[in-house]
């Protein structure tokens, strides 16, 4: 979809996408067949600036934005779906929220591995009791003399397995108010990582426990009452996500398109039978509609320092169903083919579900656009 972009963006993605062709189209399907994490894509991106996109100059990253970053992944899933991932870790989720909150000390410690690729952040915020129901979570932080003591455990955190850091939301009291986040380093005393667990998408998480783990006073990242500033940069993670899930669901539409052209049956080519030409054109509609609404919120962002909550939720909400409803339709056009592992449209199929799940469940979301609809809040707790 160039006519949405400016000269300066088509061009960037036409240099990402060659780029991609070039260093990372050999291996990506085992890549995505893989759990482990791709460290030496994580180099190739980082030496080609692609960590950091949104990040200011000053703290090391490339002070491009929120656009720059989404054509980024995009154009890497369409070649590589797991790269884009790896691109993900490196601009959104929580290095992004660690970019807007962390202290000049703290970035500059952990920020020059972060963004040449050789160390990982994580987030620690889903609990076994407090899913989207965030703000119950219960693992707690207590001053304790020149640092913090933290108790609790954490669920579902992305790339648990294989990062060094750890972003973790923490009750310090009780209410909203109470709830901040500090930075936890893998072989703290008292932090344990558990048994690596996988999802359907074949990715890994580990659970995570803090049983009498001390930190220093300086890896704290927001005290109370940041939990407002962290959830309004977690929109931006929001923005990551929508952007995958859409790639994934275009990168299965290219290759459905490209195998019902030149697979022939009852001695035509598959594309010309109608019910299969009315499956693309439904496939063309849900993309570039939510394509557009992506971008959208990405310029919002760009404009305002954070994309709007609204707008965020309209996004993921659209790419996140028009990426799974595409790729399951996409793999349904292909047959045996899109079904097998030697197709990533199976893989793109997984991957999408998932994201209707994590960054705020589609109910999530939808919670989320009604109150802007009616200009009030809905309490989902029990009176």
């Amino acid at each position: 979809m160039t006519s949405a972009l400016t000269p300066d963006e088509v061009e960037l993605a036409h240099a990402v996408r060659r780029f991609a062709q070039g260093e990372l189209a050999d291996g990506a399907l085992a890549r995505a067949h893989s759990s482990a994490y791709p460290w030496d894509v994580a180099a190739k991106l980082a030496e080609m600036g692609m960590l950091g996109i949104t990040i200011p100059e000053a703290d090391g990253g490339i002070g491009g934005t929120l656009m720059d970053a989404v054509i980024t992944i995009q154009e890497l899933a369409m070649v590589c779906p797991k790269s884009a991932d790896v691109a993900q870790a490196g601009n959104f989720g929580p290095i992004r929220t660690f970019a807007e909150f962390a202290t000049p000390a703290q970035k500059e410690r952990w920020f020059p591995d972060l963004l040449a690729g050789r160390k990982l952040i994580s987030l620690g915020m889903s609990e076994p009791d407090a899913g989207s129901a965030v703000t119950e979570l219960k693992t707690s932080a207590r001053a304790d003399g020149d640092g913090y003591i933290l108790n609790g455990s954490k669920v579902f955190s992305t790339h648990s397995p294989h990062a060094d850091l750890f972003l973790i939301y923490v009750r310090f009291g009780p209410g909203t108010g109470g709830i901040g986040s500090v930075l936890v380093e893998r072989g703290t005393p008292g932090f344990t990582i558990g048994q690596p667990a996988p999802f359907m998408s074949g990715e890994e998480w580990c659970p995570l426990y803090f049983e009498e783990c001390r930190i220093p006073a300086e890896n704290l990242l927001l005290g109370p009452g940041g939990f407002k500033k962290q959830i309004a940069g977690f929109n931006v993670e929001r923005i990551g996500n929508a952007a995958r899930s859409l790639a994934l669901g275009r990168h299965a539409y290219e290759v459905a398109r490209r195998h019902v052209t030149e697979r022939t049956q009852f001695g035509r080519p598959l594309c010309e039978f109608q019910g299969l030409q009315w499956s693309f054109a439904d496939m063309v509609v849900k993309l570039e509609a939510a394509q557009l609404l992506l971008y959208r919120a990405a310029r919002d962002g760009d404009a305002n320092g954070l994309p709007s909550a609204f707008d965020t939720a309209v996004a993921k909400l659209a790419c996140n169903q028009a990426g799974f409803e595409v790729a399951n339709a996409a793999m349904q056009a292909m047959g045996a083919y899109g079904y097998s592992t030697e197709s990533l449209v199976e893989y793109c199929v997984k991957r999408t579900r998932g994201w209707q799940i994590a960054g705020g469940s589609l109910e999530m979301l939808k919670n989320r656009i009604a109150e802007h609809v009616f200009e009030r809040r809905f309490d989902q707790r029990a009176s």
